[in-house]
């Protein structure tokens, strides 16, 4: 595994390639169970936005570094003040103002992730509670080691989730009562009721076992037309967000583009002839 060139300078996230392009970000501050601070936040939103435009990048993998948590969610006590509601004596307006801002910049940072252009891939293990769904629920494919204990705690700690958990979960999941059972109640549950609703696709033994199934299933995809995985990606999350008709309407809109790319060529001709297609960056 190298590390991936130009990624060098974040600080709480490791940044490398295990294979051709496939990039890895790992969460990386294992010393408090990767609990997110503003700095990461930031960061989060940086990385994805790169990687997307990166043309040596076609896949993502997303895990945390450390045996014991992806992460604790949103680290409380290094949290700024303004977060735990210190109104730096302004009115209700002007505080509220501030909240609005700062919620949104939150959302923008870790929906990078789902904007992202390249397919995300997330290894879910250990403790993986609040912010580590809000997250999980940005990426495409979702897997766990067996030991991943999960929970949407936001009610615990007196509010609504905000960041997209709220949103998100349940257009992931089969059953938008259990959706409200976790969301509601900030109960646990492990990865075998993850899997049973839907909220991952598979569920390995251990970490190491999720993260070598998450790289191949990472290098199968970037062995693909980069146009017609970046294509496949943003025509199901708009047809996720919008009714059939208009959904059937862009993806007309997006092929008469897409369809002129040479790899559609590139792909028929190496299916006929038996040999692995090669496709241009893109």
């Amino acid at each position: 595994m190298s590390q991936l060139k130009g990624y060098s300078d974040f600080k709480h996230f490791l940044i490398s390639s295990p294979s051709e392009y496939v990039a890895h970000v790992e969460i990386n501050r294992p010393s408090k169970l990767n609990a997110f601070i503003p700095e990461m936040w930031d960061e989060v939103g940086k990385i994805f936005a790169k990687l997307s435009h990166d043309p040596e990048v076609r896949a993502v993998i997303l895990s945390a570094a450390g045996d014991r948590a992806f992460t604790a969610g949103l680290d409380v006590q290094a949290a700024d003040q303004s977060v735990l509601g210190n109104n730096d004596g302004l009115d209700g307006a002007r505080q509220a103002t501030k909240h609005r801002r700062q919620i949104l910049e939150f959302q923008d940072c870790i929906g990078q992730i789902e904007k992202c252009e390249k397919p995300v891939i997330c290894v879910l293990h250990g403790i993986s509670i609040g912010l580590a769904i809000d997250i999980a629920c940005c990426t495409d494919v979702r897997i766990c080691s067996r030991d991943a204990k999960f929970a949407v705690k936001e009610v615990d700690i007196g509010m609504a989730a905000d960041i997209g958990t709220l949103s998100r979960l349940p257009k992931i999941v089969s059953s938008f009562s259990w959706v409200k059972d976790v969301c509601l109640t900030a109960r646990g549950f492990g990865a075998d009721e993850a899997l049973a609703v839907g909220f991952v696709s598979q569920v390995l033994d251990t970490k190491a076992k999720a993260i070598d199934i998450a790289t191949k299933l990472a290098a199968l995809i970037s062995s693909k037309s980069p146009v017609a995985v970046q294509g496949t990606k943003e025509l199901l999350n708009i047809s996720r967000d919008n009714t059939v008709a208009d959904s059937l309407k862009y993806t007309s809109i997006w092929n008469q583009a897409m369809l002129q790319s040479d790899d559609f060529k590139v792909a028929l001709l190496s299916g006929l002839k038996k040999t692995k297609p090669r496709f241009e960056k893109l």
